[in-house]
């Protein structure tokens, strides 16, 4: 009877934890898109070493977050697992754990990057079986990093003898990277997930490697990070999108200075300067509305100036409509939810594909 008790209880205990072995390789086997460098302190930081002591503290900081970063790897498993730790363990009252230190698996059907499901962290470190049960077939993976937190050290489980192995397709392309720079929007704030921060989801639609330099509360033109983006080999599009923080006597002064480091590097790739979102909140907040006003009419004064001097390959999109007009695609009047940032990306794709195709 004792033997039964117990023989049952490993049977509901397999019913509910998945009873199988798992075989974990160093996620460090496959490749990494969305860096700029791979001289980081740690493999999946966003900031080339040699900028500690050079960026302010904070964007330093910021840089160790993993926005943006995603591995790509292939696999017959019929489940995926994950097993990583964060470097800070944060946690923020408007942001889900899943997006701030969370992952999020894709897979490609038919031809199309398709979410799989999201890895929830557990506190630093973290143990998940993401997806069960599957067919096994070999598909092809992108395993999304941790929005606003960074990754310390990640490992990719698999079913104990199935094979994972790097991706044996070029998608998304790593050819003419998209380098875009910005907020904490840019960032991913406030996404549920990795896979919805905005620059994720311009990288699967495009299908082209999106490089992601957005840094909470400070994209204030700090010319190293021009300096950075002029690093990039052979990019396909600059993006602009600073104006949430950098205020409007910041862009009189240090707006033109940053474009031409960016553009003396690669005068015939295009660049895109887009306004600051007219927040749902200004709408009973004056003097957001006057501050999100100043600060656009500061971005267009740089347009109209740079255009004016011969600039050809420069592109602007207004605020007008970049969210929607009905006050519900933010967590806070300010950060996107994953309705703001697919309403952003629908507002932004005709001049980026228009861009890149000049």
């Amino acid at each position: 009877m004792k033997r039964l008790i117990i023989t049952s209880f490993i049977a509901l205990l397999c019913s509910q934890v998945y009873c199988q072995n798992v075989v974990y390789t160093d996620a460090s086997a496959f490749p990494l898109y969305g860096k700029v460098s791979d001289r980081t302190e740690g493999r999946y930081e966003r900031l080339p070493s040699e900028l500690k002591g050079v960026s302010r503290d904070p964007v330093w900081y910021l840089g160790r977050n993993s926005a943006g970063l995603f591995v790509r790897f292939r696999s017959n498993s019929t489940s995926i697992h994950a097993r990583w730790e964060s470097t800070f363990n944060n946690t923020m009252t408007h942001m889900t754990d899943t997006g701030t230190k969370g992952l999020d698996l894709y897979a490609l059907v038919d031809g199309e990057w398709r979410h799989v499901c999201s890895a929830q962290p557990q506190g630093k470190k973290s143990e998940r079986e993401i997806i069960r049960d599957m067919d096994p077939i070999e598909r092809e993976y992108m395993l999304y990093l941790s929005l606003y937190d960074g990754v310390s050290s990640l490992e990719i489980g698999v079913d104990e003898g199935a094979f994972i192995d790097g991706p044996a397709v070029d998608r998304p392309s790593r050819s003419k990277p998209i380098v875009m720079y910005g907020t904490s929007i840019l960032q991913g704030g406030c996404a549920n997930r990795p896979g919805m921060a905005h620059t994720n989801i311009i990288s699967r639609r495009l299908d082209r490697e999106v490089i992601n330099l957005g840094f909470s509360g400070n994209a204030l033109l700090d010319m190293e990070i021009a300096r950075l983006m002029a690093s990039v080999e052979d990019p396909g599009l600059f993006v602009l999108d600073y104006a949430p923080n950098a205020y409007d006597y910041l862009i009189d002064r240090h707006g033109e200075e940053f474009f031409r480091i960016i553009r003396d590097a690669h005068p015939d790739v295009p660049v895109i300067f887009i306004e600051d979102v007219i927040f749902p909140h200004s709408v009973f907040d004056k003097r957001m509305l006057a501050e999100v006003t100043g600060k656009n009419e500061a971005q267009k004064r740089l347009f109209r100036k740079l255009r004016k001097s011969g600039e050809k390959k420069i592109y602007y999109i207004g605020a007008e409509g970049m969210i929607g007009d009905d006050g519900e695609a933010t967590v806070d009047g300010i950060h996107f939810t994953d309705l703001g940032a697919m309403r952003y990306v629908d507002h932004v794709m005709p001049v980026i594909r228009k861009a890149l195709k000049r």
